[in-house]
């Protein structure tokens, strides 16, 4: 019994050293632990195109976000997504965004904007396990898209950004939920 609870404790530091240092040698973006004032995220949902999806962002008792609600097709609907603008992030010599949640084994899409007031945004979607991960996306690879529809343009090579959003939409009616502790930079 006292073997397995020096593993189970070694196993515990392990975790914490690895996730910490991830965050460490990042550069945090948005960490939900410290920030448990969810204000400056926008929760944008298929309502706004005549759709009745729905969806909430909360807090648990870890401090961590929780996004949860319902994906409808009714009325051509079938997206939720939360949405943080924030002052311009600097990406100099970063390469990827990283996400430490833990989903419900759905796909999600993580989007960002070098500018708020563009018009469309750089895409990429991501499998959740259903575990705590992390996920990490090369900003190399996100892809320009506007209205679920990929464009003609390059893909992300910018030095900064100003708006970032995590989607779901995967043309299926279904419930959902997020948890998300924190999202940095490497």
């Amino acid at each position: 019994m006292k073997k397995h609870l020096f593993i189970f404790k070694v196993c515990i530091i392990f975790f914490y050293l690895f996730f910490s240092n991830n965050c460490i040698n990042g550069q945090t973006i948005y960490d939900f632990n410290k920030n448990e004032n969810f204000d400056n995220w926008m929760i944008i949902n298929d309502d706004v195109m005549g759709g009745v999806s729905n969806s909430n962002l909360s807090v648990d008792q870890n401090g961590n976000a929780v996004f949860f609600g319902n994906i409808s097709l009714d009325y051509n609907g079938g997206f939720a997504s939360i949405r943080h603008i924030f002052p311009k992030f600097n990406l100099l010599n970063k390469r990827t965004i990283n996400l430490y949640l833990k989903g419900d084994g759905k796909v999600y899409q993580l989007r960002i904007k070098k500018n708020k007031n563009d018009y469309f945004s750089y895409v990429s979607s991501f499998p959740t396990s259903g575990k705590w991960e992390v996920i990490t996306i090369n900003l190399s690879e996100m892809y320009p898209s506007f209205r679920g529809r990929r464009l003609n343009y390059n893909n992300f090579a910018g030095f900064e950004i100003e708006e970032l959003s995590i989607l779901i939409g995967n043309k299926v009616e279904e419930q959902f939920l997020l948890i998300i502790d924190n999202i940095f930079v490497k």
